[in-house]
């Protein structure tokens, strides 16, 4: 190769010489010496043959204040070493987001926490300049609570806890949200350290909820729950405590571990439960008013701190399976007694129906047994009827009362709800609540009126109605109805047709069977027939005198109808 021709392979091998030494390569950070300030471009070497600009903005405040001047020493990205103009191209910004994103990583994985500045807002939350790299701030992970107002967090440097780092695709995720719970935590752990179970301290009040108070201790928030606002009740902390609001109150439990406290304000006022069963013995009545009304009875409030319940079956004598709010109403002042105290367990039975009369000791002293009353007929049943009764009560009337005669099954089918009603008090059970009423007792017992009826004796009796398997008859001069069988109206098999008699007609019988304690009675054709065949046979002769049977049993006849 000549020295006075060189080829490009020559060129080439001395520029490759020139940079044998330097330890420059591209895409690297490396040290620069500003060599000139034009306009808005800084010149710098960065020990090429050739130099490189950089615009002044990516200096940022160094530029704008003065403070980049020649002969200073600056790190830049060497991006390439010579582009189409025979410069070196350089970055300053890059240069600064690598050094970031060296820093960056390092305080990620040592989970440390790094400055930054909020400088725009984005879609779904903020942009984050983190000395060169930019990071993305999600808008739940700027505040503990929603912030409405994001301004007065911009553009002002702040701690971050970095969530996420990406480089290849350039992307980190930081949170404002993670610090301020970490710092808050500390904070809390401090106060709930310096905390005591019965100590007395000042609050404010942070937040109402249905059931309870937020109150901020200075740092950190304790619960007053409702049922320890006051001794009386509260159906809501609204009712006593609004936002803002200044309150002294005890703490009643602190867990360390969850940082929850627990406040009152009733525990430092006098419990009005102490002396409470000498205050209220059971047995006297009291003037309350009634605070809430629920499915099983209805709260009363003595005085303020105490209540008691009427319980759903204490509050009427009469009114059974009634809401409570159909008989007292909210706020209605009533007169209860006291049934039950249980200091241990702080609660008061009562009862409303107890300061009232009770209707069925007032019914008996006004209907005694006996005494006939009349009422309408409420409800009908399998048993019998309900009959509503003077004082709201109720008596009933079983089906065997309804009728001596006829079965009660039958006799109710007669009768409808909204029917007048005649009827006998028989008993009132007071403690049972319970009133007997008899519909057949208004006529008398049948039995009674049926006068000395005997076994064997003959009655004439009254055809009622002719029946297929015999006669239904009435006993003459008695209220007594018995039914006479088929095979009991004749001796003869072939007279034991019942459609020989017609209603209305009168025969004559043989009582058979009469039983008062049983109420049974029977009678008996045929047995009539054989009592009189004996009699005849017995006056006139056997049929070996040579007298037939025909001519005794008339005989016999004509005697009877001589008597007659």
């Amino acid at each position: 190769m000549s020295q006075l021709n060189p080829t490009r392979e020559d060129f080439a091998a001395l520029l490759e010489q020139s940079f044998a030494g330097a330890d420059l390569h591209e895409g690297t950070v490396v040290k620069g010496r500003v060599v000139a300030i034009e306009k808005d471009l800084a010149v710098i070497d960065v020990g090429l043959k050739v130099e490189g600009r950089v615009a002044l903005k990516e200096f940022g405040a160094q530029a704008r204040d003065g403070q980049l001047n020649v002969g200073d020493t600056v790190e830049v990205y060497l991006d390439r070493v010579e582009n189409a103009l025979g410069e070196a191209v350089i970055s300053r910004e890059k240069a600064r987001r690598e050094e970031s994103w060296t820093r960056l990583e390092e305080a990620f994985n040592k989970n440390e926490k790094v400055t930054g500045i909020i400088f725009n807002q984005v879609k779904g939350g903020f942009t984050v300049d983190l000395d060169g790299a930019v990071a993305f701030l999600p808008r739940s992970q700027v505040d503990i609570r929603p912030v409405r107002d994001v301004g007065p967090l911009m553009h002002v440097p702040q701690p971050f806890q970095i969530l996420k780092m990406d480089k290849r695709r350039g992307n980190i995720v930081v949170s404002r949200r993670t610090v301020l719970e970490e710092t808050r935590a500390e904070q809390r752990s401090e106060l709930v350290q310096s905390l005591q179970e019965g100590q007395i301290v000042d609050g404010v009040v942070k937040n109402i909820t249905d059931y309870g108070a937020f109150v901020d201790l200075g740092g950190i928030d304790g619960l007053l729950h409702v049922t320890d606002i006051a001794w009386r009740r509260i159906n809501h902390p609204s009712e006593v405590l609004s936002i803002g609001q200044t309150v002294r109150v005890q703490i009643i439990r602190v867990n360390p571990e969850t940082h929850r406290i627990s406040l009152g304000m009733k525990q430092l006022e006098a419990d009005p439960w102490d002396g409470i069963v000498a205050k209220y013995p059971v047995g006297a009545k009291f003037q309350g008013r009634v605070t809430n009304i629920t499915d099983y009875g209805a709260f009363v409030e003595l005085e303020p701190g105490i209540e008691g319940l009427i319980h759903v079956s204490e509050m009427s004598w009469t009114k059974k399976n009634v809401h409570p709010g159909k008989i007292v109403s909210t706020s209605q002042e009533v007169e209860v007694m006291v049934l039950e105290v249980d200091p241990i367990k702080r609660r008061i039975s009562l009862g409303l129906k107890q300061t009232l009369a009770n209707p069925w000791e007032v019914f008996t002293e006004k209907y005694p047994p006996g005494t006939v009353v009349e009422g309408e007929v409420k409800n009908k049943t399998e048993f019998g009827l309900f009959v509503g009764l003077d004082g709201d009560v109720d008596g009933m009337v079983h089906l065997s009362d309804l009728d001596w005669n006829r079965p009660g099954e039958q006799v109710i089918e007669e009768f409808r709800r909204g029917d007048k009603l005649k009827a006998v008090v028989l008993d009132v059970d007071v403690e049972k609540e319970r009133i007997s009423l008899g519909v057949k007792q208004l006529a008398g017992d049948p039995f009674e009126k049926a006068g000395d009826i005997r076994r064997g004796q003959i009655v004439t009796c009254e055809i009622l109605e002719v029946k297929e398997s015999g006669l239904e008859v009435k006993l003459v001069d008695s209220d007594l109805t018995t039914f006479i069988k088929r095979a009991e109206l004749a001796r003869e098999r072939g007279d034991q047709r019942p459609e020989r008699f017609g209603v209305g007609e009168r025969i004559d019988a043989r009582v058979i069977q009469f039983d008062r304690k049983t109420r049974k009675v029977s009678v008996s054709i045929k047995a009539l027939e054989v009592a009189e065949e004996k009699e005849a046979i017995a006056q006139f002769g056997s049929s070996d005198s040579g007298a037939s049977l025909g001519d005794i049993l008339g005989a016999a006849l004509k005697a009877r109808q001589e008597d007659k």
